[in-house]
């Protein structure tokens, strides 16, 4: 069975983390970290969410975002994809 669907409202503060499998590294060098913020940019264009505050570390980062329409961070189909 699966974990309930999360509400995100707009206006909310969330925190988002990602960790990597076993402690594993998920960046091993500097050019690593500047994909991954290159990424993220495309991600914040892309998407009507605030990037409050991020912290990247060699096995995981965090995010503190806040969404500007309600469901926006959830898995709903969009249609302008």
């Amino acid at each position: 069975m699966g974990r309930p669907k999360r509400t995100d409202e707009a206006g909310g503060i969330y925190h988002m983390l990602n960790r990597a499998n076993l402690r594993d590294p998920m960046f091993h060098k500097l050019q690593d970290y500047e994909a991954f913020e290159k990424l993220l940019q495309q991600a914040i264009n892309k998407f009507d969410i605030s990037l409050l505050s991020y912290c990247l570390m060699p096995n995981h980062w965090h995010f503190m975002v806040r969404p500007n329409v309600d469901g926006e961070m959830g898995l709903r189909q969009r249609s302008h994809c």
